[in-house]
């Protein structure tokens, strides 16, 4: 559960950064930038303290998960938030991600969830759901609107499938070397590789779609990208890919899926937005399905 939680507040302080980040410089230029730092970040510990080898049968697993996950899932990821903003991102992401890994680790790795354990999920999912669902009136385009929505979904794809294939990889090197495993963030570092590939390809398709920053912009937006890299794919990511080697991902992350909830009170205490009685509301449901689990599991 540790791993989950730390994962749940490092995402919460990332998708605040990103959402800033994007808004400032374009998403493709943000996430690409983020994802470099952050591979620098992971490649000095991978390559001093962990147990980086590049090699051996996990590392393809991780490739194709960081192609998924890091590569396609926060492309898409970013193109949501520029359209719809952090709420409604989060809300398809981490809502839509949960049941996608739990139905692909049941159908292709065989682990099932209990009775209880799904009703848990459920209550967290519906917690979030009520706390994130947007509130009436938009001023984006019906084609902005639902290629916004089609950007969500595919970052709900892309952290649930790239999660499951993450399982796959640790299991492959049990298998090999039985009783270790790769520490967190070595696993987010031989993902990353792939997934900072995706972003620099789909950084040069977007190059001249994207709006121009205006002058003097990048020094301030450094600020939120460094930020975001930090508590995003470097601690965040090395946290969740913990947190996998011990924990199915049908429980691990509907406590992440709570996270955007936790969002809205960080941006209350940074912006001064004040969330909702609906948001609290929300957050008190989720997080007492949150107890519920740990109570469950600890049982």
């Amino acid at each position: 559960m540790l791993p989950a939680i730390l994962t749940t507040f490092l995402w919460s302080c990332s998708s605040i950064c990103a959402a800033r980040s994007a808004r400032m410089v374009g998403g493709a230029a943000a996430n690409l930038t983020r994802m470099a730092l952050a591979t620098l970040l992971l490649a000095l510990w991978a390559h001093t303290y962990g147990r980086a080898s590049l090699g051996g049968p996990a590392f393809p697993w991780f490739l194709l998960s960081g192609v998924i996950g890091f590569g396609v899932g926060d492309v898409a990821m970013f193109g949501a938030l520029q359209r719809l903003g952090p709420r409604l991102t989060m809300l398809l992401t981490h809502c839509l991600a949960a049941p996608i890994a739990a139905i692909t680790e049941w159908l292709w790795l065989d682990s099932k969830l209990g009775a209880g354990e799904i009703l848990c999920a459920v209550v967290i999912l519906g917690g979030v759901a009520l706390a994130l669902a947007p509130d009436h009136g938009s001023n984006l385009t019906r084609r902005e609107f639902w290629i916004g929505v089609l950007c969500g979904i595919g970052s709900a794809c892309g952290q649930g499938f790239g999660s499951v294939i993450s399982i796959k990889a640790n299991r492959a090197a049990a298998e090999l070397n039985p009783g270790i495993h790769l520490d967190g963030a070595t696993a987010a570092y031989e993902r990353i590789i792939a997934g900072l590939v995706v972003a620099f390809l789909f950084f040069l398709f977007l190059r001249g779609r994207d709006q121009k920053p205006a002058p003097g912009v990048w020094p301030r937006a450094w600020v939120w990208i460094t930020a975001n890299a930090l508590a995003g794919p470097t601690l965040g990511v090395a946290c969740y890919q913990w947190g996998l080697t011990t924990t199915r991902t049908g429980i691990i992350m509907p406590i992440v899926a709570t996270s955007p909830v936790l969002t809205q009170f960080l941006a209350w205490a940074v912006d001064g937005l004040r969330p909702t009685r609906r948001t609290i509301l929300g957050g008190f449901i989720a997080v007492g399905g949150v107890i519920a689990l740990k109570t469950l599991l600890s049982s």
